[in-house]
């Protein structure tokens, strides 16, 4: 039974110079056809064309159609492209026409993507990394999901299932050719293989979860005592008027935040309550909250007043200090009515004239980029790769032990650690996750 063909707006949506319909599937070119009423271009050769409604109908536009046929195309399917004029009366116009061939249907979201996955086109870890491409709004987020697009980090999954294979034969011989003549503890060989896998999936794991924080961001929390220039700093540091200042005490109840690009990542600044006792339920609340930001942060800045400080560390007041970790920033604010000293981890700043800001910023982005601006081997950028990786660690530090008392068990976990590595690029057992990956994807795409 043949698939539908379908069809969608594959460039941005509103008015534009030129906007791009996508067709894929067994009727694509049928739909060239007919609103050319032409023989279809060469391959993968732009040709100049003019477009019509079916049935020798109306001119819709001129424009650009590109021919790609099976399997040399995105989706692996017959695909044709349509370059027309970007205005929304002749895109409507278009799909309309477009629609009107037997078997064009609209695609939902993600469906090229996927019938590229499904027609071997790309493995699932590289359409996530599309997805990341086409969402990447930074520099960093560019470079990973590039990396991941161009198969980096499916390399090294294919890599440790090849080995994992390898590992369950030795194993799997012993079980199932006991009585032939093979080599003596033919099974205890996969012992060290398996324990250097281990080690390798447990390095890939201990990355600060540095992929999944280039895609979502480096999330910084402003902390500190009330009315010491927390939300002056953050309308500072975004350029405009991001949360209420003011001088009753107590102002700020729930968490602010905006986001900024700092040394090409996405950055989370996050303005909080004053840290002090509590004057009433809702205070109460804010200060929990700011606690709780300030712990799930991966960078605090503290901000108090330089009368604030004590000796040669900052931060002791109002319980600021117990939420500090090493390498925090203490900012000395107000440093326009009294300047306060600067050096290692202390910086003094004015959110009214700005004098310490481009130093603050500089601090910032020397961070951001210090966290996560290492080129590496690939990293996570899911928590649906942190899990199966999880899960076949586990299977094989289960594995390794029980190879000292039967195979048997240790090849179950062996192949448990396969498919979890497995289930990463699609290569097996995928079937529950496609509409959950491939829903994210945008219309055209």
């Amino acid at each position: 039974m043949k698939p539908d063909t379908i069809v969608a707006l594959a460039s941005g949506a509103g008015r534009a110079g030129v906007a791009v319909i996508r067709v894929s599937g067994p009727a694509a070119g049928d739909v060239l056809r007919t609103l050319t009423d032409r023989d279809l271009p060469k391959p993968r050769h732009a040709a100049r064309m003019a477009f019509c409604a079916p049935n020798g109908g109306l001119s819709l536009d001129d424009g650009i159609a590109l021919w790609f046929p099976h399997p040399a195309s995105f989706t692996g399917e017959d695909v044709a492209e349509l370059h027309v004029h970007g205005g929304s009366a002749v895109v409507s116009a278009m799909i309309e026409a477009t629609l009107s061939v037997a078997g064009v249907r609209f695609a939902e979201p993600g469906e090229f993507t996927r019938r590229a996955f499904e027609n071997g086109k790309l493995d699932l870890a590289e359409a996530e990394g599309l997805a990341d491409l086409v969402d990447a709004e930074t520099e960093g987020q560019r470079r990973q999901a590039l990396r991941q697009r161009r198969g980096a980090l499916s390399a090294m999954y294919d890599t440790w299932r090849e080995r994992l294979i390898q590992a369950a034969a030795l194993i799997e011989a012993e079980i199932d050719f006991p009585d032939e003549e093979l080599p003596d503890a033919l099974a205890q060989r996969a012992g060290p293989m398996l324990s250097a896998l281990a080690v390798e999936m447990a390095r890939h794991l201990n990355d600060s979860h540095r992929g999944e924080r280039i895609r979502d961001g480096y999330r910084i929390a402003i902390i500190g005592p009330p009315n010491a220039g927390k939300s002056s700093l953050l309308n500072a540091l975004a350029q405009r008027e991001a949360a209420i200042v003011s001088e009753i005490p107590g102002t700020t109840r729930d968490v602010v935040e905006v986001r900024l690009v700092l040394a090409g990542f996405p950055v989370w600044i996050a303005d909080t309550a004053g840290l002090r006792e509590a004057a009433d339920a809702i205070e109460a609340e804010g200060v929990r909250r700011a606690l709780a930001r300030a712990e799930e942060a991966d960078l605090r800045l503290a901000v108090i007043e330089p009368g604030g400080q004590t000796g040669a560390t900052a931060g002791q007041t109002n319980g600021v200090q117990a939420a500090l970790r090493d390498g925090d920033i203490v900012v000395l604010s107000k440093a326009d009515l009294a300047p306060g000293p600067t050096g290692g981890h202390t910086i003094a700043v004015s959110s009214l004239t700005g004098a310490g800001l481009p130093a603050l910023e500089a601090m910032l982005g020397a961070r951001v980029a210090e966290a996560l601006g290492r080129e590496e081997a690939p990293v996570l950028t899911r928590a649906r790769h942190r899990r199966l990786v999880e899960e076949a660690r586990a299977a094989l530090e289960r594995a390794v032990p029980a190879l000292a008392s039967g195979a048997e068990l240790a090849a179950e976990d062996v192949r448990a650690a396969a498919t979890a590595i497995g289930r990463l690029t699609g290569r097996i057992d995928v079937e529950d996750l496609l509409d959950e990956i491939f829903s994210s994807f945008c219309i055209g795409k």
